[in-house]
């Protein structure tokens, strides 16, 4: 039955948030001004407010502020309460952080590295925790627990990094793509994955009181059980869940509700199995992560709220258990042991790590120094062994304290080691390339949908997109029934290699239920719409019944495709030669992003043209780059200049092999189909602006239209999405 709380216990309670959040705030950003982890100042809030200095300078507030006494009970159960509350939160967001792949990826040094940063540490733990005195053991319901219990959990609290802290740090110094950021990353991740499993597993260990083989082999296999049906039964029910809410478009709220229920159920199930919620909410939080109708902005959203609010309030409660006036005599001692196992063996076992994967010594000390950043992870085995009563008011005093000390050295020793760090050329290459894509406005890490009937067009969209986009992204086949059947998926395969494929099945008795339901799917968390078109459009329409309806109900970027020349056979050819109109337009860069990472992974060679409307020249008509501006624009060769150099700059960054012409013409339009036949093209990439005509049909401008019908090469076209009206 519940029961009510007084007046005065809800205004202590509230006074405590207010007191907890604003100081934590405080000196969160005081610590980073200082180029410290922001959890630094947050547990120092409490501290502050703690019976380390609080209670010493004030004792009459800080038995109103932290009463005891009947009142007790109460106030500290609504506190923890919340703190584990945003202890969930804070383990989701690990859970977001957390790249199962790249951990494979990275292969033998993640591997090595991560044996070597946990293994050592952690078997220096068990040794300095089987030679701890009593005195620093808890009480669970009257009896002491086991001193195998009591080691495990002080070896698991120095063995294990921060993934968060991890972060933060190198993404403040600028090393988190680096290759051995990318490593730390990874180890981090497998710190932590490796960290909760442990904790799952020494935590139901710890409620029977004693290290009993069955009790320790049930926990084992149900959390196993849990690990594999999150992995495989939860993450389709995540799935279905986000992709439901995403039907209609982007749903905000939707996600928001799927995530936080999916982090409560999984929080439920571990709690009943008798491993800690905060288990499954990083569980939870790997399973949203990596599925893909998840909405970004909803990630954000729990993000910075963890930040701003549950994470500070967590940091801060478990700092308000600090008494550092317990640090005396025997149990300074200990602190100093403990915290030259952490800081030592890590530090080392990660260096010998790093040397047996082949890295070098300045590499192998910047992981020692990263993965020494300890937080969240190990104030949370610190507060699990606490209210387990495997640990008492010292020995978490103790634990607390580490992280706050190491990640104080992990800050000044990746600024020291970090500095001035060579990489390889391919290190160096793949930095510039990543930092082109981040300045894209359509080739950006984004899923790529299909929709194909298996015509020929269709096969070179799909082998478009695919040396366009990065190859780590996934693509899905939009299977479009035609007389019956669908494409010939074993080709997509082919002309994919390598990339994740999917397919999903579309039928409809017209061109608009089959747009509808190209359009609903493109919804689901795709960046770009690529589709092959006949080369003779029937029946009035622009490009094709299909696709001009696609146009005009899409938000996303569709990828174009006409007369595939390069198509004679099964598979399609590389291109050898593309003339790319060049203009100061957004659909105009659109088209250079992708025909400049064409290049770079096909090796054809670019002619980036622009054209300058000239009424002197030959034939009468309307200027290409008016046409592409919506505005008479006469230009000289001086602006020309500018653009065209820009455009081979950005070719350049991509390693695109690239050429700049500048032409006149009073039809630039004539002139790009001309200039493709003089240089024996067999591609022609444009962008094109999307209108809306009064009608109601779907126009791409003349002169896109123009090289559209009457360039016998293949033409790939850049249709970028117009306003949509309110």
């Amino acid at each position: 039955m519940l029961t009510s709380l007084d007046h005065h216990q809800l205004l202590v309670f509230w006074v405590q948030l207010l007191a907890l959040f604003t100081a934590a705030r405080l000196l969160g950003a005081l610590a980073k001004r200082l180029g410290l982890p922001s959890v630094v100042g947050e547990l120092s809030a409490g501290i502050f407010l703690g019976p380390s200095i609080f209670a010493k300078v004030w004792p009459a507030g800080f038995d109103w502020f932290l009463p005891g006494g009947s009142y007790a009970a109460e106030q500290s159960a609504m506190l923890q309460a919340v703190a584990w509350f945003g202890a969930g939160f804070l383990l989701v967001v690990a859970g977001f952080e957390t790249d199962l792949d790249l951990i494979r990826k990275l292969g033998r040094a993640a591997v090595l590295v991560t044996l070597g940063s946990l293994v050592v540490p952690f078997v220096g733990g068990i040794a300095a925790g089987l030679s701890m005195p009593e005195t620093f053991y808890g009480d669970i319901d009257g009896v002491s627990p086991s001193k195998t219990v009591f080691a495990l959990f002080i070896a698991l609290s120095v063995a294990v990094s921060a993934l968060a802290v991890v972060a933060k740090i190198l993404g403040d110094l600028g090393l988190m793509r680096r290759d051995v950021g990318q490593i730390t990353i990874a180890v981090g991740m497998a710190n932590d994955v490796i960290g909760w499993i442990i904790l799952g597993v020494i935590a139901g260990l710890a409620t029977s009181g004693k290290l009993s083989p069955v009790d320790a082999g049930l926990t084992v296999a149900g959390l196993g059980a849990f690990l594999l049906l999150a992995m495989t039964l939860g993450q389709r029910i995540v799935d279905g869940s986000l992709r439901a809410v995403r039907r209609d478009g982007s749903n905000l709220q939707g996600a928001l509700t799927v995530t936080v229920a999916t982090m409560l159920a999984f929080g439920v199930i571990t709690q009943a199995l008798g491993v800690e919620a905060v288990l499954g909410t990083f569980v939870a939080g790997v399973i949203l992560a990596r599925s893909r109708y998840q909405q970004i902005e909803a990630e954000h959203i729990i993000e910075e709220l963890t930040t701003v609010l549950f994470a500070p309030l967590f940091f801060a409660t478990a700092g308000l258990r600090l008494d550092l006036g317990l640090l005396r005599g025997n149990a300074l001692y200990w602190a100093v042991v403990l915290l030259a196992v952490a800081l030592g063996l890590k530090f080392g076992g990660s260096f010998v790590g790093a040397k047996l994967a082949g890295l070098t010594a300045r590499e192998g000390m910047v992981l020692g120094a990263g993965l020494n950043a300890r937080g969240a992870l190990e104030i949370i085995i610190a507060t699990v062994g606490l209210s387990l009563g495997v640990f008492n008011q010292t020995s978490f005093t103790i634990i607390v304290m580490i992280p706050i000390i190491t990640s104080l050295f992990a800050s000044v020793g990746l600024r020291v080691f970090g500095r001035n760090l060579e990489g390889s050329v391919a290190e160096r290459e793949r930095l510039n390339r990543e930092e082109a894509l981040s300045k894209n406005l359509l080739v950006r890490n984004s899923r790529i949908l299909l929709p194909s009937d298996s015509e020929r067009n269709s096969i070179v969209a799909a082998q478009v997109v695919h040396f366009a986009w990065p190859e780590d992204l996934a693509a899905t086949v939009m299977s479009v029934e035609t007389k019956g059947t669908g494409p010939d998926i074993e080709i997509f395969e082919n002309v994919l290699f390598g990339r994740q494929l999917e397919v999903a099945q579309v039928k409809g008795e017209d061109a608009a239920q089959i747009a509808d339901e190209i359009v609903a799917q493109s919804r689901l968390g795709y960046g770009v719409i690529a589709v092959g078109v006949v080369d003779q459009p029937s029946g009035g329409s622009l490009l094709s019944p299909v696709v001009d309806e696609v146009l005009l109900r899409s938000d996303l970027p569709v990828v174009v495709v006409r007369k595939a020349t390069n198509h004679p056979g099964r598979l399609p050819g590389a291109f050898a030669q593309a003339v790319v109109p060049v203009v100061a337009t957004t659909s105009s860069r659109a088209a250079q992003e992708l025909a400049a990472n064409m290049s770079a992974r096909l090796g054809t060679r670019l002619m980036l043209t622009h054209v300058i409307y000239n009424t002197d020249s030959e034939g009468a008509g309307s200027s290409l780059v008016g046409r592409f501006t919506s505005g008479a624009l006469h230009t000289d060769t001086d602006v020309a200049d500018r653009i065209l150099a820009q455009a081979h700059a950005h070719a350049a960054e991509v390693r695109g092999d690239a050429d700049t012409e500048i032409r006149f013409a009073s039809s630039p339009a004539e002139e790009i189909v001309r200039h493709a036949a003089e240089l024996e093209a067999d591609l022609i990439v444009l962008g094109a602006q999307l209108r809306r005509l009064p009608d109601g049909h779907a126009s791409l401008g003349p002169n896109a239209e123009h090289v559209l019908r009457h360039a016998p090469q293949t033409v790939v076209a850049v249709v970028m999405p117009d306003e949509r009206p309110e």
